[in-house]
């Protein structure tokens, strides 16, 4: 990871702008780590960077795949090495911006060697109630991390604890002690993040993110967990008023939100950077002299 320097944060902190104006700063270019804007079309929905953040410095992994294409972190990780040696063959920078945890991590560690899902094993515990499945894996592995509400994450976590004879936590304790630093991780205080993601979610609805959705075509598994589109189809098919749905995309961007930043201050040892505190140009110069003292930096400021 020579010459990448990582800018990560939950949604609608502000990561977009700042990346682009770092970028043009250090003569770099911008690889993004986005598990949506990754797709053709859907640019309000996934709150792409608008077209005078994208003309700032080339970005790379945005508007790229068909929204029917599945997309998981192993995919992104062969694209995203692919693109930042093309980068640095023309002697040019890289900052990754995103806010997607494991698709960061895929390019910081690697991936895991995981066993792969027993059937016979699966229909055993897909027989057994979520109450049941949670005392087993606290069991298995006290000190686990996993979603307890989500069943399909309990199950995987059992499945991957049984079959490999080694818990996720252990796994994941020994890939933090050689966690990379080479970034900075962007937050903001609770309720100028939450105000700015009430902001964008309405600043979505008037731009027409309705008639995006509505117009859209087949979507792949990945595409189709977008924050957002249930929400909106629901509206169309007349089940939810608006009104409605602009709250319900509120609050689901917010927990999404809440679950990024658990992610980022576990999983991480970038620096972190309040940015409720700093004013935008004092961030970009914050952000710029951090990436400098990892020697990203082709020039001076």
């Amino acid at each position: 990871m020579r010459g990448v320097f990582f800018l990560v944060g939950p949604t609608a902190a502000g990561k977009s702008e700042l990346g682009a104006e770092v970028a043009r700063r250090l003569d770099a270019e911008i690889v993004s780590a986005d598990a949506f804007q990754i797709y053709r079309g859907f640019d309000l929905l996934t709150a792409k960077p608008d077209a005078d953040t994208l003309a700032k410095v080339p970005h790379h992994l945005v508007d790229i795949a068909p929204i029917s294409e599945a997309m998981n972190a192993e995919k992104f990780r062969k694209l995203a090495l692919r693109q930042i040696g093309e980068v640095h063959s023309r002697q040019k920078r890289v900052i990754v911006v995103g806010g997607s945890g494991l698709y960061i991590k895929a390019l910081t560690h690697g991936l895991s060697v995981v066993p792969a899902a027993d059937p016979d094993l699966r229909a055993q515990l897909n027989e057994l109630s979520l109450a049941d499945l949670q005392k087993r894996l606290r069991n298995l592995d006290p000190k686990t991390s996993v979603d307890l509400k989500n069943r399909r994450r309990v199950v995987r976590a059992i499945e991957i604890c049984l079959l490999s004879g080694k818990s996720a936590s252990e796994q994941r304790d020994g890939w933090q002690k050689g966690l990379l630093n080479q970034g900075v991780f962007v937050f903001r205080e609770r309720d100028d993040l939450s105000q700015r993601i009430n902001q964008r979610v309405e600043k979505m609805f008037d731009a027409g993110v309705i008639e995006e959705v509505r117009a859209a075509g087949a979507l792949g598994d990945t595409a189709s967990k977008m924050i957002g589109l249930r929400e909106i189809r629901d509206l169309l098919a007349g089940e939810i008023s608006i009104s409605q749905c602009i709250v319900k995309i509120q609050q689901a961007t917010r927990r999404y939100a809440k679950r990024q930043l658990t992610w980022f201050r576990r999983q991480t040892n970038f620096k972190p950077l309040n940015l409720s505190l700093l004013s935008h140009n004092e961030a970009v110069k914050r952000i710029s002299q951090l990436a400098k003292s990892f020697g990203v930096a082709l020039g001076n400021d």
